[in-house]
């Protein structure tokens, strides 16, 4: 996880409502520079959307997000999802990622929920909801206790901010919704996300 989330330092957080969307919306990510993409598991287009995006854009990697449960963790891993993000860390759901053969982002937003992770081998973990957990002043307070620990922060985070969170430390990666926001996928603006996408992939240094 540590791997994918340091050569990936925005992730895309995809919502999908249309299976026939995900093929031309991840395309657009691609082509603006970002290749790893989260789609969450919320809406029922989702799992043939992941299928689609696997079989037809050979260059993503695709992670199932919003995974709450060892159902969805099992789901994840039968159709070919990469990684997995949750937005929370009980301990059904780290015992349930234990034995699985792709890697979980469990979401921590508190130090009690951080060291159940560690506890569970857990290194790097999803800061979520970011910006009401505390943002980047509890990231800071977190680096010292937990020096080894990096995070994705995701939740609040958009163009206004998101360089505050990729110049800590112990951030490796931000979570973007606002790259795939809902009106511009209903709208079918490939081109706008894709432009989205370069704004951000230039504003992290890639």
């Amino acid at each position: 996880m540590r791997n994918l989330l340091s050569e990936s330092p925005i992730i895309p957080v995809i919502t999908l409502d249309r299976v026939s969307d995900a093929v031309p919306l991840a395309e657009a990510l691609l082509a603006g520079g970002l290749r790893v993409l989260e789609i969450t598991l919320r809406t029922e287009a989702a799992i043939e959307g992941i299928k689609e995006i696997i079989r037809q854009v050979p260059g993503a990697i695709v992670g199932s997000g919003t995974v709450c449960n060892a159902e969805q963790i099992a789901l994840s891993e039968d159709i070919g999802c990469q990684f997995m993000v949750s937005p929370g860390s009980t301990d059904g759901l780290l015992a349930a990622a234990e034995g699985c053969s792709i890697p979980l982002l469990p979401g921590v937003s508190s130090v009690s929920e951080l060291m159940r992770g560690l506890d569970y081998g857990h290194s790097d973990f999803k800061f979520f909801p970011a910006e009401a957990s505390g943002g980047v002043n509890m990231l800071k307070s977190i680096a010292g206790p937990f020096a080894d620990v990096r995070f994705c922060a995701t939740g609040g985070i958009g163009l206004h901010n998101v360089a505050d969170y990729l110049a800590l430390d112990n951030i490796l990666s931000v979570g973007g919704s606002w790259i795939t926001a809902a009106n511009l996928i209903r709208e079918k603006r490939w081109a706008d996300i894709e432009k989205l996408a370069q704004e951000a992939t230039v504003l992290a240094g890639r």
